[in-house]
């Protein structure tokens, strides 16, 4: 229950965003987003949109509607990317808690993790050099276990 509860204050976020910058609320940005909130891993436009298309049938969403919403929602920082360059990004909901990434550059699987002392020296990094920090984003590039084999 606690997980919708969040998801309805996100979605209350995007009507007071909107709002605030004298635009439309409209339904096809909640969709995506929604869609997002929802999701367990990173989905590309394409997946959205086809999740989209199963999910919401009578829902009159294209493909750059999905790219123009996805656009507006990273801009107001309800979701985030990862770039992959001529292959497009990957899209994740602003919901979870801080975590960073590993990226296969042969298949592009992402696993997420948390490492408490990363998050400490970066800290202790920044204090030293009289810097503070506001957000950060790791992402570590390789081959993932089943792409050596």
């Amino acid at each position: 229950m606690e997980n919708n509860n969040n998801h309805e204050e996100v979605i209350s976020d995007l009507r007071r965003i909107v709002k605030q910058k004298g635009l439309k609320y409209t339904e096809q940005r909640e969709i995506v987003l929604s869609i997002l909130l929802h999701a367990d891993g990173h989905l590309t436009a394409e997946e959205i949109y086809n999740q989209i298309k199963k999910e919401y049938p009578k829902s009159n969403v294209g493909i750059a509607t999905v790219y123009r919403a996805l656009s507006f929602l990273e801009e107001v920082d309800l979701i985030a990317s990862i770039n992959f360059g001529t292959e497009g990004k990957k899209y994740e909901s602003n919901m979870k808690s801080h975590h960073d990434h590993l990226i296969c550059t042969e298949c592009n699987a992402i696993i997420e993790f948390i490492d408490e002392e990363i998050e400490k020296r970066q800290d202790k990094i920044a204090k030293a050099n009289k810097f503070k920090i506001t957000s950060h984003s790791m992402q570590l590039y390789g081959i993932c276990e089943n792409c050596q084999k």
